[in-house]
């Protein structure tokens, strides 16, 4: 069986264990190790509230060599004053003792309920145990998948791969997201390696557009998190000649890069609360990409858009409404509307078109959005899913 988890490029090990943060005894500590060093690269939410891992992880980012990553679920440090800061470096520490490397090198990641403190001495129990599972299997990174998970109801692993300086090289990743996503990345963890040889500055840019194009581009009930982090590392094992300038062999990576951000985010939408299926919004015809991006993320984060996906309505009129409402610079004259390829709305008035047919593709487990705003020549996107009933009651009941 091949790997599809973040071993699979060459030079990265990983466990998850049950440390008792998680009251169903759940998975709930994940470690990634690279015991030569990686360079890396992180994203981090842009809430002005963040995680006590948040303020570790941007400082130890900047170090040239990272060795770890630890993680934690059920509990996301937050709004824990200088008592979560010490928590965070003290899982750093717990993590750098085990692998004979600086606190500095290790970076942390946390998500779960806001405002309470971690039980970190239940943390630092389960690090050492995570140390000794450590594997380069699949089923140790399948682990470390479901160990970062909250609300997810399934792990969420992508692989690409693909030649770089006739190398074959290897990017994986790994996420977790199901509910208070967008803008932004919302409350996702992101985790991606790779065994590519390149520079930290172009490592971070790659990431920086690959984030843009993905996970940047998801909301599900458009919140944001306080602890979103997606981080990359690359171990350079896979002997390809060093990228060090944004040449072909950079381009081919950053595209592969994209792909499997977009992948990663796909799972997240089709996994997210209460969801039953996807839609992506797509807004062409557009004076700006800003005003593109407002009216794409607007049509996905409307509730009755949402609403109307999950019952299988093809009605156009709330997405029209939604565009119309999104302050963005539009023709009336021009405007136009596609569910998949049925035009329904063209040129500023309603098209007739097969209600059954339309509906079906509504009713799809991913369908697509166009909207032409008539107003230039920019577009851009939303990955978007429908509301239902289950995510109102999910949201209710979890623990405050």
């Amino acid at each position: 069986m091949s790997n599809e988890s973040i071993t699979a490029p060459r030079g990265f090990l990983a466990a998850g264990v049950a440390c008792g943060i998680k009251k169903s005894g759940n998975l709930d500590l994940g470690l990634i190790v690279c015991p030569t060093g990686a360079k890396a690269a992180a994203v981090f939410t842009t809430n002005k509230v963040v995680s006590a891992a948040v303020q570790v992880c941007k400082q130890h980012v900047k170090s040239g060599e990272i060795q770890a990553v630890v993680v934690n679920s059920g509990n996301a440090n937050t709004c824990t004053g200088q008592k979560g800061l010490d928590n965070a470096i003290k899982m750093c520490t717990a993590v750098a003792k085990e692998i004979e490397a600086e606190p500095g090198k290790v970076l942390v990641a946390s998500t779960g309920i806001i405002g309470e403190q971690l039980p970190v001495r239940k943390i630092t129990a389960g690090i050492p145990r995570a140390a000794a599972k450590l594997s380069a299997s699949a089923s140790a990174g399948l682990d470390f998948a479901e160990a970062i998970m909250t609300t997810d109801t399934r792990p969420k692993q992508a692989v690409r791969k693909l030649k770089v300086s006739g190398c074959e090289v290897t990017i994986a990743g790994t996420v977790k997201g199901a509910g208070m996503i967008g803008p932004n990345m919302a409350t996702t963890l992101s985790f991606i390696t790779t065994d590519a040889a390149i520079s930290k500055p172009l490592l971070g840019k790659a990431l920086k557009r690959a984030v843009g194009d993905s996970l940047n581009k998801l909301t599900v009930d458009g919140h944001q998190s306080t602890n979103d982090t997606c981080m990359i590392l690359a171990s350079g094992l896979a002997g390809n000649r060093p990228i060090t300038s944004p040449c072909p062999r950079y381009k081919r990576l950053a595209k592969a890069l994209v792909e499997l951000c977009d992948d990663l985010t796909r799972q997240m939408a089709h996994d997210a609360e209460g969801a039953t299926r996807i839609f992506k919004v797509v807004v062409k015809g557009a004076a700006t990409k800003a005003d593109a991006a407002k009216a794409a993320r607007a049509v996905a984060d409307y509730p009755l858009v949402k609403c109307a996906v999950h019952g299988g309505d093809p009605n156009w009129g709330r997405i029209i409404c939604a565009v119309g409402s999104a302050g963005v610079k539009l023709n009336p004259d021009k405007l136009s509307c596609k569910l998949d390829d049925i035009t329904v709305f063209k040129n500023g008035a309603p098209r007739k078109f097969d209600v059954k047919k339309a509906s079906r593709v509504v009713s799809q487990k991913e369908h697509r959005i166009t909207v032409d705003l008539g107003a230039g020549k920019a577009s851009d996107f939303c990955y978007g899913c429908d509301l239902s009933a289950e995510y109102v009651s999910i949201n209710a009941d979890y623990h405050t």
